[in-house]
């Protein structure tokens, strides 16, 4: 099903970009992303209306992209996202969270979904947009 959008503030959220420094790296590269593609290029991979509803492509995106730059497992690049208000901007949130985005094991069915071929061409997207940011 596809992802829904839960922008509902709840007590005790603070505004992320009331914690991050705006001129930080991660938050060029959030800024300079494409998103809208990912979710034009990737959308197919979710059933419109059977299932649970699905997980954020951004957020999805950018935790593959977190996890092989920090090289990190599933679990940890969940946990440590938690605890990084520069990796949840990243990710598309608005509000600090306290709480993980997914179970790590939703990273590996999201991978199976996508194949080899729809993982590496969302890394490579990611990483050339680094490349060709403007400094």
């Amino acid at each position: 099903m596809q992802p829904k959008r839960d922008s509902q503030r709840k007590q005790g959220q603070i505004e992320l970009e009331e914690l991050i420094y705006m001129s930080h790296p991660l938050v060029h590269l959030g800024q300079f992303i494409d998103w809208h593609s990912f979710e034009r290029t990737l959308g197919s991979t979710y059933h419109p209306s059977h299932g649970a509803p699905g997980i954020s492509t951004r957020l999805m995106v950018a935790l593959h992209y977190l996890k092989y730059q920090h090289d990190l497992s599933d679990e940890d690049v969940v946990a440590a996202w938690v605890e990084n208000p520069y990796w949840q901007h990243f990710s598309g949130m608005s509000l600090f969270q306290h709480e993980m985005p997914v179970d790590p094991s939703s990273m590996t069915r999201w991978r199976e979904r996508l194949g080899n071929v729809g993982a590496e061409q969302m890394l490579r997207t990611v990483i050339e947009a680094g490349i060709e940011m403007p400094r």
